[in-house]
């Protein structure tokens, strides 16, 4: 018999009867006062061992073990007895009657339970081993290969062409610094960590390639953020002769093929939104629908009110005056509102106006804020009308330029829509909420046309028309941060 002949979490019922041979790494082990039960565990999962002392070397073997030994065991499948079963693991209904136990390596005492889910990254980073071998770790990245996988199945069949480019490359002008590595055969000279395949698939276009893709490391030298990191795995995709449509009734399809292969999940058909109704109803070129609030635009109602704060924005171009209303938002507190307008500040705003909604049929009596003595009676009422507020609600307001409305009050929604509060009030849908942007607008910067970069979903990071001097036209779609 081989070492190995299943692993440890994919031994089911199905193997009732039989005699098999598995190795792996202790996770548990407990002595029941004569009989000695052993949880193995490699990456595919658990499975529980039984020792009993009628095979006393192997007894006296299992009485060492101890947590993270890593063993090879045979024995026989059989099933548990009733009211131990496991629904939660695949071998949960079976176990293993061991007969011969091999420890192939002892391991000192771990720092750490495999289970804990409250190390700290110093820990795991100083223990990287044991940090990888974590369920948690091991899932993440098999998931991350079968995305891989999936993508290059999609992609074979598609006719894309899978091509390596050059990673030691001239320095190019982009968006980030270059990593730059010394040459030792040409002194004083430095070669460049590519920050994306640019110039390199664009070449093959040329060359009539026609469909390239690569899942490929990027490198950019820059601060680090939220969604910015020094290296990181790219899919990289080129096509030509392909129109905006086709990319992307085809790349959706991808998207949704992956979803459904991979995490059994049915997206169904992205809707498409353009990028002016993006910002005007969320202030964002990538909104979260899963979050159930929307601006309200009142810009051209405020003009001609006494509060300077509306009335400034309202009648200067490119300013805007909004409202965020909040259902059943009147329970947050001033503090938590003292806080949102800190929040907000982070985006240039001055501060947070707000109302509370208290009883709607008393119009101003029924209101309870600071500024509705600066409001005059029409654009209350208009307010009330727009936002369809009813009893219990908040209003959140922002008034200042457009992009600081669209950047602050965009920010709030998602901070309160993923808030508690929003979860247990109905504001927050625990769903996957795919969306698609429509054409994007240019912006003339410097004397300069570019192209504002972050249609939605994330997977169409980048979207761009690239002509060549030949007049050769091909389209580029990056799917990033793998």
């Amino acid at each position: 018999m081989s070492m190995r002949s299943h692993y440890c979490g994919l031994v089911t019922e199905a193997l009732m009867g039989q005699t098999v041979s598995l190795c792996g790494w202790v996770n548990r082990r407990r002595d029941h006062g004569g009989v000695i039960f052993v949880d193995v565990r490699d990456r595919e999962g658990y499975v529980q061992v039984v020792c009993d002392p009628d095979r006393a070397d192997m007894f006296k073997t299992a009485e060492g073990l101890r947590n993270e030994f890593c063993i090879q065991i045979k024995g026989l499948v059989r099933a548990r007895p009733e009211g131990t079963t496991n629904d939660g693991l695949k071998s949960g209904k079976i176990e293993i009657l061991c007969h011969e136990l091999t420890v192939l390596n002892p391991s000192v005492t771990p720092p750490f339970l495999l289970d804990d889910d409250n190390l700290s990254e110093t820990t795991r980073l100083t223990h990287r081993v044991l940090d990888l071998r974590r369920p948690y770790m091991q899932n993440n990245l098999m998931l991350r290969y079968k995305v891989a996988m999936e993508t290059r199945k999609f992609l074979d069949e598609h006719g894309f062409i899978d091509i390596e480019t050059p990673m030691l490359t001239k320095s190019t002008p982009e968006g980030a610094r270059d990593y730059l590595v010394p040459s030792r055969v040409h002194d004083g000279h430095f070669f460049a960590l590519p920050q994306s395949p640019q110039l390199f698939k664009q070449l093959l276009m040329v060359a009539g390639y026609d469909r390239y893709y690569q899942i490929t490391k990027c490198f950019r030298d820059e601060d680090l953020r939220a969604d910015r990191q020094p290296e990181f795995t790219q899919i990289d995709i080129e096509t030509s002769f392909l129109g905006e449509q086709e990319i992307r009734d085809m790349f959706q399809e991808m998207i949704k093929q992956i979803f459904s292969k991979v995490l059994n999940i049915d997206l169904g058909n992205f809707p498409v939104m353009a990028y002016s109704e993006a910002m005007y109803r969320f202030g964002s070129d990538k909104p979260d629908l899963r979050v159930k609030l929307e601006f309200t635009e009142l810009t051209d109602i405020m003009g001609d009110v006494d509060f300077k704060v509306f009335s400034i924005p309202a009648t200067t171009p490119g300013g805007r005056v909004v409202a965020l209303r909040v259902p059943g938002g009147s329970e947050i507190s001033r503090g938590e509102i003292d806080g949102y307008t800190e929040f907000v500040k982070i985006y240039g705003a001055k501060g947070l106006a707000w109302i509370k909604v208290n009883e709607v049929a008393k119009g101003r009596d029924g209101l309870q804020s600071p500024i509705v003595k600066n409001l005059h009676d029409a654009a209350i009422a208009e307010i009330l009308k727009r936002t369809n507020a009813q009893d219990g609600d908040i209003l959140f307001f922002g008034a200042d330029k457009a992009k600081v409305v669209n950047d602050g009050i965009g920010a709030l929604r998602l901070k309160i829509g993923h808030s508690e509060f929003a979860k247990k009030s109905g504001l927050f849908e625990n769903r996957w909420a795919p969306t698609v942007g429509g054409r994007l607008p240019h912006v003339r910067v410097r004397r300069r046309i570019t192209a504002l970069h972050r249609c939605a979903p994330s997977f169409y990071r980048a979207q761009r028309r690239s002509r060549r001097l030949d007049g050769h036209s091909s389209r580029e779609v990056h799917c990033q941060r793998l």
